[in-house]
């Protein structure tokens, strides 16, 4: 099953887009202003969007088409392709075979809310990029998202962090619709825009792509401040 045969095959809950599209450009002013510009536009966002989900943990739910796509473990699939020698396509089940990798870390949102202490659990990038045969001259990651719309990019360096994952689990189950699952990327030390969600498909490409976030004015590299790690080797998008 290709990725576009996948997707066809998705159903949609629809929710509020409003809540959604203001956003851009308030995150945008979170990262270039820091921390403290963060925090108030969470505490003046907060009565507004915080607890939309059942159980107080004070997530955000946005998406960019005012729906989430509805993927059946059964039927979900990881198709990875690109500057690789096996091209892959990995079930739920193949995923959940693999070494895990746990980790409690906040998920923080560039337009100041945060959630500490979220457990999440899931396979390294790292091992899926090595399990396909990630070839050297290899420069970048491309992310899609089963909702059509959403996209993503890392360096290669920064798809091998230890904690950047293909996570199937948070919260201590499952991980939601509401949430990006049955699968989404998680990259720890970045801003919550870079952990795609509804994950469908990675590419290993030669130069890097901007994701939708970064085509409307978030940086490339969406570092969580005072974190240092690997940068974009091209100046001109970071």
């Amino acid at each position: 099953m290709t990725p576009h045969e996948a997707r066809e095959r998705v159903t949609t809950i629809p929710v509020g887009r409003r809540l959604f599209l203001g956003l851009v450009g308030l995150g945008a002013l979170g990262v270039a202003f820091g921390g403290a510009v963060q925090r108030r536009l969470g505490d003046a966002l907060g009565s507004g969007l915080g607890g939309l989900l059942p159980g107080g943990d004070r997530f955000r739910i946005y998406s960019i088409n005012g729906d989430f796509p509805v993927i059946a473990p059964s039927a979900y699939r990881l198709h990875v392709s690109g500057l690789v020698d096996r091209p892959t396509t990995f079930t739920l089940d193949d995923l959940e075979a693999m070494p895990a990798t746990t980790m409690v870390k906040a998920f923080q949102c560039v337009t100041g809310w945060r959630v500490p202490n979220v457990e999440w659990r899931g396979v390294r990038l790292s091992h899926l990029l090595d399990q396909v045969g990630a070839r050297p001259d290899a420069v970048a990651v491309s992310f899609e998202s089963y909702d059509g719309a959403d996209t993503e990019s890392l360096t290669i360096d920064q798809a091998r962090l230890p904690d950047v994952i293909v996570a199937y689990r948070m919260l201590n189950a499952p991980i939601t619709v509401e949430h990006g699952g049955p699968v989404r990327l998680y990259v720890a030390p970045m801003y919550g825009y870079k952990s795609l969600k509804w994950l469908s498909a990675i590419r290993v490409v030669d130069a890097v792509e901007p994701g939708y976030w970064e085509m409307n004015g978030y940086p490339v590299n969406g570092w969580l401040d005072g974190t240092t790690g690997p940068t974009n080797p091209d100046p001109s998008l970071t």
